[in-house]
């Protein structure tokens, strides 16, 4: 058997199938797989969401690949598109996109523009590692607040709160409102599944320091994981109930593509004793294959055991959530800034 890569989610990399040639990195050594960045230049930095399963109607993501390494991750199959695999060259080659701000600039100057909540990022995380030395994220942020247009951020890292100055500000006009990812209140389970993330006492800090920020937090306990993390979610919902989220949301973990060879190889490397265990169950999810691509029930799957998940996390709820409100987007500031000349008194 290989060693075991620490620090990395995917311990492979499944071939790339828009290639007919792509050779396997051997994972011997640790040094191999250091993180590269590539940088990008898109002429467009929108993604129009066409999914009836995503609340957001546009999407805006600084990086492709992620160093956090989520050995879950759905976005792993788009780095194909990008001529590298899934696996460990999601974490390992990082696409960033120096331009991201200038490009979100001339869209919402745009005299046709409407403001809408853009996503961030929707697709890898917008504050991984990198994003401490290039600020990509940050600049977007400014734009966004020099327009005065909303936006919605998700992320596994305490990195955000290096943006407080502009969340705050952002937060007290209704325009932005942050969602932090918790799959697990276990660090030992958290850092192999999730090895480049924040750990949990950062993360539920990081959800702390927000509210008390006065920023709207959301907290996504995403995914469940039948077998591994499903047992938690009654404490997941109570601890960051506690600390102040204003609402929660679960997706259940669905592999589809390369991510389902990627997860079954790692779950027989880091739990060989309950990996069948943990891949029945999620087969049972998803009408007995690890993949669901159905809109409607891929984020919640079906069955019996996603039947007990549902209303686990409806009890979740009612319990402490159930004085949750909506909080809205102030969609009509951003018309007042159309104008950079413009000021608001």
């Amino acid at each position: 058997m290989n060693k075991y890569l620490k620090g990395r989610g995917a311990q492979i990399n499944p071939a790339n199938k828009f290639h007919l040639h792509h050779d396997d990195m051997p994972p011997e050594r640790e040094d191999v797989i250091r993180t590269q960045y590539i940088e990008v230049f898109p002429k467009t930095i929108l993604n129009k969401v066409d999914s009836p399963d995503i609340g957001m109607a546009y999407s805006l993501n600084p990086y492709q690949g992620c160093e956090h390494g989520c050995v879950y991750c759905y976005a792993r199959n788009t780095h194909n598109y990008w001529g590298y695999s899934a696996g460990i060259d999601f974490e390992q080659k990082i696409l960033v996109k120096k331009n991201s701000a200038k490009l979100l600039e001339k869209k919402i100057r745009h005299k046709n523009w409407e403001p809408i909540p853009i996503m961030l990022s929707g697709n890898t995380d917008c504050y991984q590692p990198i994003e401490k030395e290039l600020g990509i994220t940050r600049g977007i942020l400014e734009v966004l607040w020099k327009y005065r247009h909303p936006v919605g951020l998700i992320t596994k890292n305490d990195l955000v709160l290096r943006d407080l100055d502009i969340l705050k500000k952002m937060a007290s006009h209704q325009l932005a409102k942050v969602s932090i990812s918790l799959t697990t209140l276990n660090e030992e389970v958290r850092r192999f599944l999730e090895p480049r993330t924040a750990t949990v006492k950062r993360r539920l800090h990081t959800i702390k320091v927000l509210v008390e920020e006065g920023i709207p937090v959301n907290v996504m306990l995403a995914p469940i994981i039948p077998g591994l993390t499903d047992h938690e979610i009654m404490e997941m919902a109570e601890t960051v109930s506690e600390l102040g989220a204003y609402s929660a949301a679960y997706t259940m973990v669905r592999l589809n593509g390369d991510v389902a060879e990627i997860f079954e190889d790692w779950v027989h490397k880091t739990y060989p004793d309950r990996a069948e265990r943990i891949l029945n169950r999620i087969k049972d999810c998803h009408g007995g294959q690890l993949n669901d691509s159905r809109y409607g029930v891929r984020m919640v799957g079906e069955g019996r055991i996603a039947e007990m998940i549902k209303q686990q996390f409806q009890l979740a709820k009612k319990l402490y959530f159930s004085n949750a409100t909506k909080i809205p987007y102030d969609l009509e500031l951003h018309h007042q800034f159309k104008n950079p000349q413009m000021k608001l008194f």
